[in-house]
């Protein structure tokens, strides 16, 4: 394919991740799992066995993690078995907001030392053949696509979905080995797009993925290249840079980065051994737009006290726009949306202030913006979230301090955290940067 072809499919491909990422689709018995990792900019942990659910609650409320990488397929997998993973066990991850990266680990290099780690587990068969386009290699790829869709199909893991293969590092310098794993893994990517998935490579920088970006660069017309990469690169770096290949290949958002290999990690009651990763993959972390009350605004960078007019002062107009909207969202304010702070407003937020224990005033504080602006749902948000729920967590960290200034955005980014953890210091919280059920309750209750 031509480098043009290549852009404009990548191109397709991350519109398509967005809006699949983005749509409820029905099916006869459940609504189908959402596409993974589908939009997302974030962090990451990857284990040789896939957690148990109580690991997974467990690093969900404390950890800094919203992905996990699991090895669904191959035979070469240092853990064969795995006993948590079946399709009940994805379906309640997903739910709950965890991105999955489902990994294959099937044939490896030729020329790498550890393989065949069992004996009966193939390489990748590295004889040119008659033609020189390695077709034994491409035929084995081929069929390990089709294998590892099969194994996704049967967890849940729906179309649309990156499918990984982990190609561990080898010698790059070995031509034969080299060129049937890129065919190899131009054959698996082929395959995976006719199934419908989308198609990830993971390799060290210096081996599978120079190799990929070779190709990419030297011959873009004689493979097919992978959607996403996986970078391994234990340098410390949070982020998906490297100075093995160049700065423009699968950019933006189609790099992930391994960027600190085993160690052990504890969060809430669990301790296991894990590798860190960095995603910025799909269109990254994205907000769909808000409307609210056919366009009235109801993001600011600070919510002020209302108190009814004086002679000398008039409450903000757009600030009680937002209230009446908001209360009348809630059920609560069934009057004209008309930027007064009248007496059928003033009434409607006594009825909120006495329902969600605060005291009935004429006066509409921060606290009372709190409760309003952070009430609904509350499911865990760390970053990488993104949302409507963040949007309230962004408000109400707006309207607890004059100094905050958020931009709301829905994303949950630096800044976010950042305001979240001055905020948990002040009201006595877990200083995590994590919105869990103890953050909802105080934001919710208006601590400021």
């Amino acid at each position: 394919m031509s480098r043009r072809t290549s852009t404009v499919r990548a191109t397709v491909l991350a519109l398509v991740i967005g809006v699949l990422a983005t749509l409820s689709v029905s099916a006869p018995a459940r609504a189908e799992n959402p596409v993974t990792p589908g939009n997302f900019t974030g962090y990451g942990f990857d284990q040789c066995m896939t957690p148990s659910g109580k690991v997974m609650n467990d690093w969900l409320k404390h950890s800094p993690f919203l992905a996990v990488g699991i090895y669904i397929s191959g035979d070469s997998r240092a853990c064969r078995d795995q006993p948590n993973l079946t399709s009940t066990w994805v379906a309640s991850q997903l739910e709950r907001g965890w991105r999955l990266l489902p990994i294959t680990l099937g044939p490896q290099a030729s020329c790498q030392p550890r393989f065949p780690r069992y004996g009966n587990d193939a390489t990748i068969i590295p004889k040119p053949g008659s033609t020189g386009r390695y077709g034994a290699a491409r035929k084995q790829g081929t069929a390990e696509a089709t294998k590892t869709v099969g194994v996704a199909q049967s967890l849940g893991i729906v179309a649309g979905s990156t499918l990984w293969y982990d190609l561990e590092g080898f010698d790059m310098n070995n031509t034969n080995c080299r060129e049937s794993a890129l065919a190899f893994l131009s054959a698996w990517t082929r395959q995976i797009h006719e199934l419908g998935y989308v198609s990830g490579v993971y390799s060290s920088a210096g081996s599978g993925i120079l190799m990929l970006d070779n190709a990419r660069v030297n011959r873009p017309d004689q493979f097919n290249l992978p959607d996403q990469i996986w970078i391994a690169r234990w340098d410390g770096n949070a982020n998906t840079s490297t100075s093995y290949i160049r700065s423009d290949g699968w950019q933006p958002h189609a790099r992930i980065k391994q960027y600190q290999g085993g160690h052990d990690e504890a969060w809430g009651s669990t301790r296991i051994n894990i590798d860190r990763d960095f995603l910025d993959v799909g269109l990254g972390s994205v907000a769909a737009r808000e409307v609210h009350c056919k366009g009235v605004i109801v993001s600011h960078p600070n919510y002020l006290p209302l108190k009814p007019a004086t002679a000398d002062r008039t409450p903000d107009q757009g600030l009680v726009q937002t209230l009446q909207c908001l209360l009348k969202e809630h059920g609560v304010y069934g009057g004209k949306i008309s930027g007064e702070y009248n007496s059928a407003t003033i009434a409607a937020a006594n009825s909120w202030q006495t329902a969600h224990g605060l005291s009935a005033s004429t006066t509409w504080s921060r606290r009372s913006w709190m409760t309003l602006l952070a009430d609904g749902g509350h499911p865990v948000l760390k970053y990488g979230s993104a949302g409507p729920e963040v949007r309230r967590v962004q408000r109400a960290l707006n309207a607890a301090s004059n100094s905050a200034a958020l931009a709301v955005t829905g994303v949950f980014t630096g800044p976010t955290q950042t305001a979240l953890r001055t905020w948990q210091d002040r009201v006595g919280d877990d200083v995590d940067g994590i919105v869990g059920p103890e953050t909802w309750a105080l934001l919710r209750a208006g601590a400021r």
